[in-house]
């Protein structure tokens, strides 16, 4: 219809408007693509194409309708992508009579800024027509990964446990919401913590993509849906969209700040303590980086209070601590503040926050390595140019040591009871290379 055509020519004139203004185009090239495109609610106008992609509404029978109307008017040799994000790419295929000319491309919003476009190739996909996809979506200056098939292809599975551990911390009660986000964002360097960013999402859409993981895997524990997201959408606090998620978005409503410290907690003068293996000592209190172990495991191995900090950037202006006990407090502020950074604590927990993030990442990430969904490089640049992140979880993963990441993430598993954490074999190999 009529509708959707004026919107998307409204959309398109909007987008080009903006660059000219912001000086990325001049007046005369913003005319010159907009007299490139043709607009049409005729199948028949896309008679002469070689390629067609389809990014109409995420149900099977409505895109298998059109792309039989397709088949019928394109030339043999043009090629037919769909961009959906959770449909099997081999499952829509199955409906056209030359499936082999079918494939995915599954671009991120909003598609004229995000770099990544999924390119993926069905079980009937002719493996040149894949090749020469990536080769063009490259050549319009697009990231183009080559992808397997699979539920969720690269990002919306390997990125699951980055919402999942920030609702999980949430329910636990380790940290108040905005102090979880500053973590993420303050140590690891994401742009926005995972609690902000579903809101900004939309809990609705968010959620049903984990169930539709969580259910597409028959259930793999690592996908697993979070409670209280759920009952969120189930309230209908769906985030920025319905003016209150995690967050509340109304006219004039505070935006809740993280917590720190206090910075004015008394610190004996000279409380420097000399580091030995990377541990601390401050008024009897000893300080190390969080291996996983709680920090009250670690205070009853050592017979000494503990405070263990979070994994962060050399550059993060924050630290985050975990306390075995409550007079640790007062050493976590000095340690911090001999760095020149801000202490937060959170409640004292498996793998802390940002550690047990980025452990649980590159433990999703290694699994979608052994289950061949990409290659190492595929699935890094898939998570850096469609979804933002500082930096790929495979090669934090090398970076942090695959062997130190194992025992991490074991401890985690060990003392949350929750088998979900244990390291996966990918991961493990990589420790047993690393080590050779």
């Amino acid at each position: 219809g009529e509708g959707p055509l004026t919107r998307g020519r409204g959309m398109v004139e909007a987008g080009l408007a903006g660059l000219v203004k912001r000086g990325k185009l001049d007046e005369a090239k913003a005319a010159e693509i907009s007299g490139r495109i043709r607009w049409s609610a005729d199948v028949a106008d896309l008679a002469g194409a070689g390629l067609v992609i389809e990014a109409i509404v995420e149900d099977a029978a409505i895109k298998g309708e059109l792309f039989t109307k397709l088949e019928a008017v394109l030339p043999a040799d043009a090629a037919i992508a769909t961009n959906t994000s959770s449909l099997s790419v081999t499952a829509l295929a199955a409906r056209l009579a030359h499936p082999e000319r079918f494939l995915g491309m599954h671009f991120f919003n909003p598609a004229p800024v995000m770099k990544l476009v999924e390119v993926v190739r069905g079980a009937a996909t002719d493996p040149a027509l894949a090749t020469a996809v990536v080769d063009l979506a490259a050549a319009w200056g697009k990231v183009a990964v080559p992808v397997r098939d699979v539920p969720g292809f690269i990002v919306n599975r390997v990125a699951r446990p980055f919402y999942a551990e920030g609702w999980r911390a949430l329910d636990e009660g380790a940290a108040d919401a905005a102090t979880i986000d500053h973590a993420l964002r303050a140590c690891a360097g994401f742009r926005m913590g995972p609690l902000e960013l579903g809101d900004l999402i939309g809990h609705d859409i968010n959620f049903a993509v984990a169930r539709s993981v969580y259910d597409a895997y028959f259930g793999r524990t690592r996908f697993a849906p979070q409670l209280g997201q759920g009952a969120m959408v189930a309230a209908g606090h769906l985030g920025r969209k319905t003016g209150r998620g995690v967050y509340e978005y109304a006219e004039g409503a505070a935006k809740p700040e993280p917590h720190f410290l206090d910075s004015m907690l008394s610190v004996a003068p000279g409380a420097e303590g000399a580091a030995t293996d990377g541990i601390v000592e401050i008024e009897g209190v000893l300080i190390g980086r969080s291996d996983g172990r709680m920090a009250s495991t670690v205070a009853a191995a050592l017979d000494k209070p503990v405070a263990l900090h979070d994994w962060s950037r050399p550059d993060a202006d924050t630290m985050v601590f975990a306390l075995s006990s409550p007079q640790a407090a007062s050493a976590a502020a000095a340690f911090a503040r001999r760095g020149g950074k801000k202490a937060m604590v959170i409640a004292d927990r498996p793998g802390m926050l940002v550690l047990r993030t980025l452990a649980q990442l590159a433990n999703a990430a290694a699994d979608a390595l052994r289950d061949r969904v990409a290659d190492a490089a595929g699935i890094d640049s898939a998570m850096i140019n469609g979804a933002n992140y500082p930096f790929g979880p495979l090669a934090w993963a090398r970076d942090f040591g695959a062997a130190a990441l194992v025992q991490v993430l074991t401890n985690i598993a060990e003392e949350s009871g929750d088998d979900m954490y244990r390291p996966g074999e990918a991961l493990r190999r990589m420790a047993l290379e690393a080590g050779r």
